[in-house]
């Protein structure tokens, strides 16, 4: 190491190419980046889905569910499976192992899924796909005073149009129906004519169709063959025969049925603003740039608004690209400021030439981080650039002790080139070890596994890249600058200059004043009664872990993360026809509608109002952390308002108008859940509790115990569990005489299913929509068990006997959704919490404590674990407390290297504790709980601190070799390394503190962070000039003691 930077310094040439290489890099790699708001996280899992169209939950579970995870067991690399069964639909979820080769485990599991045969015939083929997380860039809502036709037409074009841009990938039409033909055939008609359904159906399958014929090889050439007569319109399908006499007239379809070429007979509406309205939802995939796309979108936007009918409106709803700008605003407004107040300090305490230079290794240090950017997979997001505000104050550290060691040298009339040399490899052992362990610290941020390290890994990466380039300028670069620097002052007077040397000189020099007249004589003092010292600085200690321990400074895991949505979802009983769910939906927008006037009182004249539109969606809702598909049935609807907030608002909390908004709600008669938040981002409801069990009704009313008890809670709101009542059925069987008609049981289901959910006679292509030719009953004979009853079933023979002498018929009432975790049944009791008021971690812990363990007792069979927020925290904590001891370890050893040391780097790392003491006390000061993000800046500041340390224990004992008096070398040696100490606790701190007074809520989620670190490095400052010699001393005294017992004459 010595030899390469006494080359660098020979070698002016060879430093100033190394710096323009890492510049050039960074800035030609800013533009290859993409950017996102948050990292896209990847998921180690695969999805297989199963339409079983027309079945009860139940018969999807046995015919279909069980079978896919009976032929998935076993298969490598496979960590959880959960499925779930709801009307019509099998969706079975497959976590797999970390570090499985994602592809290969879905290929094995694709080529199980499809050997099954023993699925039902009316399955329709599994689908087995990898998860991924789509990106949302926004949604556009097309609405207006139109019909559903028109809306749909206007929707499609657009969404052909978006998809057709460059750069924009994925473009989804929601809130549409699908396009349906229904041929309705009355009972009567049937009876009179003498046919069936299915016989219709295959009708049209005979008469509608293209048939290839092969070709005519002619001497001109070659001529294709093609019998054409596929039906694509209404109108097309009733031209068809469905039966010919022996008279030779023919009965058409038209002439015995009702077509209509319409929409799916499914539950799904939408409102924007108070009119009808389709969605298009824009993406992100892959490493597109979101922020480009949003351009693109919006200059089509433009033009499409000119182009469309009087009175339809097309608006930006939902916008993730503004989010991300806002949030990457608000961050890189912090990171200037604080690098502007680093600078501010170099320059106040530095000379200026040297300040300079040191400062001008935070851009180089910084753009060699950007530019390895694309080959790593970074994105720019919220959580890099957290990154780099983070490690702004610390990258002048290692710069600011080399400038330092080399400006001593010159005073003491070395030359400059001599001086960069020799002062420069005279601090490498400390500055290169202590850079190493502020690298290591970071390491346990990558072992957080799942989705939570996913979205904190990027910031890991950025900080130890940043590191390791820092250390490159100041080891090869900075010294050459130094070494070459031009010493000689202007002749001519410059009277600007001269008084700003002189309060340069001033402000610089009462730091040596401060450290020979105040910090020497105390530091003599401590070192006299080292042991008080220590014994005050243990009982500090004590006293604030005590703090933290009697429960007065809370912890939550992820605190939560505001946007600038309000969102309300509503659950109605299974069964609620869609117009009771559109009544109480109407109810949540009159409530916002309520909330709109309050919050527009104190509006100024021509200021738009607070709320700025809203939307709701009736039939459907995205389940809160799910990474599944929405969630569709005629008893959900979902309500969101956009509110209309300045740029970076830093005023009245966003969950304090949801809380508003749902006490203008009040209570929705029959509605099972009704939950309100503000979050743009999370994992999942704040409390999750899944029973696992067999019996479905004891598992139900022990969810019933355990949600009440939640609800006794302080602070709970929003408590619900998975388990819904579905609908009522009608379980049909055949009576003991059918089968003497030849009826089976597949005779009777089929014919049913036909007549009322409808007999699949075709799938066509119009243009890019699947529409399915339906043929069944018409809507008038499907509404009651009347109808039921009044239905004629088909023997084999051809004749029709009536069903209530064939088939009886009992009502029960199944389950909305079944779902299944590694075999079992599951009830999931979920709950948000008000975190002014109480933690999730308290919450659980008291349930954990208090109430699930007498539950349990009186309901054998059933255990419980963990889901969502509650999951991820117990993973992601277990993973950080047993990374964060190895990175201990590898401090230790990175200490004892250079040292030659045992027991030193224990003295070095005992500032460590005390360095959490700073964090709490920054929480407590700022009136913030204790988060996760604060753990991590917890771990991160236990490197940081002990490079302080380092170099002072290493300068120590440098001088024991000259000096035996350990008083006076200790004393003396932190009076000398007094000023770099508190150079770069400052410049650490600073850098910090525009992060740590914001009060915007884009940066509401990494402040915690900032707060641990640059509170902890002030704490660990004080620890290292006060305590870290009095260690050393007391060590030195045991040591004696030792000795001299040693020497003692044995008798």
């Amino acid at each position: 190491m010595h030899k390469m930077i006494a080359w660098f310094v020979d070698n002016p040439v060879a430093a100033n190419l190394l710096m323009m290489i890492l510049v050039a890099g960074g800035l030609l790699a800013l533009p290859l980046i993409h950017q996102e708001e948050f990292p896209t996280l990847d998921v180690d899992a695969v999805q297989i889905r199963v339409p079983y169209l027309g079945a009860a939950p139940e018969e999807v579970e046995s015919a279909v569910c069980v079978r896919v995870e009976e032929a998935i067991e076993g298969t490598e690399g496979i960590d959880k499976v959960t499925s779930q069964a709801s009307e019509g639909f099998c969706s079975v979820n497959v976590e797999l192992v970390a570090g499985v080769d994602k592809t290969k485990v879905a290929n094995d599991i694709k080529s199980k899924v499809d050997a099954i045969d023993a699925f039902p015939a009316e399955t329709e083929q599994p689908i087995t796909s990898e998860v991924s997380l789509i990106a949302t860039v926004f949604e556009i809502a097309v609405s207006g005073p139109a019909d559903e036709r028109t809306l749909k037409f206007i929707g499609q074009r657009m969404r052909d149009d978006l998809a057709a841009l460059p750069g924009v990938s994925k473009v989804a039409l929601e809130f549409a129906r699908p396009y349906e033909i229904s041929i309705e055939v009355s009972e009567q008609t049937l009876r009179r004519h003498g046919l069936t359904l299915a016989e219709i159906g295959q009708a049209i399958q005979r008469s509608s169709l293209d048939i290839p014929g092969g070709s005519i090889k002619s001497e001109g050439g070659e001529i294709l063959l093609r019998t054409t007569g596929q039906a694509y319109r209404g109108q097309q399908f009733e031209d068809i025969i469905v039966l010919t006499r022996a008279d030779g007239t023919s009965l058409t379809l038209g002439e015995i049925a009702t077509v209509i070429d319409g929409f799916e007979e499914s539950d799904l509406q939408a409102r924007f603003d108070g009119h009808p309205a389709v969605s298009l939802k824009v993406s992100r995939v892959g490493e597109e740039d979101i922020v480009l796309i949003a351009e693109r979108v919006k200059a089509y936007l433009e033009q499409a608004r000119a182009e469309v009918p009087e009175g339809i409106s097309i608006t930006i709803w939902q916008d993730e690209s503004q989010d991300l700008v806002d949030r990457l605003d608000a961050l890189s407004s912090n990171a200037r400021s604080g690098l502007l107040m680093v600078l501010v300090v170099l320059t106040l305490f530095l000379r200026f030439r040297l300040a300079l230079w040191v400062a001008a290794g935070v851009p180089v240090a910084l753009l060699g981080t950007v530019a390895i950017f694309p080959v790593a997979g970074l994105s720019i997001s919220t959580v890099s650039v957290m990154g780099f505000i983070l490690v702004l104050g610390i990258l002048v550290d290692d710069a600011i002790v080399v400038g330092e060691r080399v400006y001593a040298l010159e005073q003491s009339g070395r030359p400059p080139q001599e001086a960069a040399r020799i002062g420069t490899q005279d601090v490498s052992l400390p500055v290169v070890f202590g850079v190493l362990t502020t690298m290591a610290t970071f390491i346990p941020i990558l072992s957080i596994p799942g989705p939570m390290g996913g979205f904190y890994k990027p910031l890991a990466y950025t900080v130890i890249a940043a590191l390791i380039f820092s250390l490159i300028e100041s080891q090869l670069i900075l010294p050459s600058h130094l070494a070459h620097r031009s010493v000689k002052r202007s002749r001519d007077k410059n009277w600007l200059a001269d008084h700003w040397l002189a309060l340069q000189e001033r402000i610089s020099g009462s730091l040596t004043t401060v450290a020979t007249e105040y910090y020497q004589p105390a530091v003599n003092r401590a070192l006299e009664w080292r042991y008080l010292t220590i014994a005050m600085g243990l009982v500090a200690l004590a006293l604030m872990l005590s703090l933290f321990a009697s429960g007065r400074m809370q912890f939550q895991f992820f605190p939560p993360v505001e946007g600038t949505h309000l969102y309300a979802t509503l659950s109605m009983p299974e069964g609620t026809p869609i117009e009771s769910t559109a009544r109480a939906a109407a109810r949540i927008e009159a409530a916002g509608e309520l909330l709109r006037q309050e919050l527009d009182q104190d509006l100024a004249e021509g200021e738009s109002s607070k709320i700025a539109h809203v939307i709701s969606s009736i039939g459907s809702f995205i389940p809160k952390g799910s990474i599944s598909s929405t969630t569709s049935a005629s008893n959900l609807a979902e309500v969101g308002i956009e509110l209309n907030l300045p740029r970076n608002y830093s005023g009245i909390s966003t969950s304090t108008y949801a809380n508003r908004w749902r006490e203008l709600t009040g209570s929705i008669p029959d509605a099972i859940e009704l939950g309100f938040t503000s979050e743009a981002f999370g994992f999942g409801k704040a409390v999750s509790l899944e029973l696992y069990g067999k019996n479905f009704e004891v598992m139900r009313d022990a969810a019933a115990e355990v949600r009440l008890a939640l609800q006794s809670y302080n602070g709970v709101m929003d408590v619900s569990d998975s388990f819904r009542g579905g609908k009522q059925e009608v379980q049909l069987a055949l009576l003991p005489g059918a089968r003497n008609l030849g009826l089976t049981l597949t005779d009777l289901g089929q014919q049913v299913r036909q007549a009322f959910y409808g007999y699949e006679a075709q799938r066509i292509q119009r243009g890019k929509d699947d529409i399915r030719v339906m043929v069944r009953y018409p809507e008038a004979e499907r509404r009651s068990l009347g109808d039921l009853e009044e239905m004629r079933i088909r023997t084999p023979a051809g004749a029709e006997v009536p069903f209530s002498s064939v088939a009886s018929a009992t009502l029960a009432r199944g389950y909305t959704t079944i779902r299944r975790v590694d075999g079992q049944r599951v009830v999931t009791v979920t709950a948000d919490v008000d975190r002014t008021i109480a933690t999730p971690e308290s919450i659980i812990g008291t349930l954990q404590a208090e109430v699930l363990p007498d539950i349990l007792a009186r309901y054998p069979g059933i255990s419980f674990g963990l889901s969502g927020e509650a999951e991820e925290r117990s993973e992601s904590m277990g993973a950080l407390l047993s990374s964060a001891m190895l990175a201990l370890l590898v401090i230790y050893a990175l200490l004892a290297i250079p040292l030659q040391s045992y027991l030193q780097p224990l003295i070095i790392m005992s500032v460590i504790p005390f360095g959490i003491v700073g964090a709490i006390v920054g929480h407590l000061l700022l009136g913030m709980d204790l988060v996760f993000f604060s753990l991590l800046g917890i771990v991160a500041l236990s490197g940081v601190v002990v490079n302080s340390s380092l170099v002072l224990v290493d300068h120590i004992n440098k001088q024991r070799q000259q000096d035996s008096d350990l008083l006076s070398v200790v004393a003396h040696a932190g009076s000398v390394r007094f000023r770099p100490i508190i150079l770069t606790s400052i410049t650490t701190f600073v850098g910090l503190v525009p992060m740590m007074l914001d009060t915007t809520i884009s940066t509401g989620l990494f402040k915690p962070m900032a707060v641990s670190l640059g509170f902890g490095v002030l704490f660990g400052t004080l620890i290292t000039l006060f305590l870290v010699p009095c260690l050393i001393v007391v060590l030195e005294d045991f040591s004696g003691l030792l000795q001299r017992r040693e020497m003692r004459p044995r008798h």
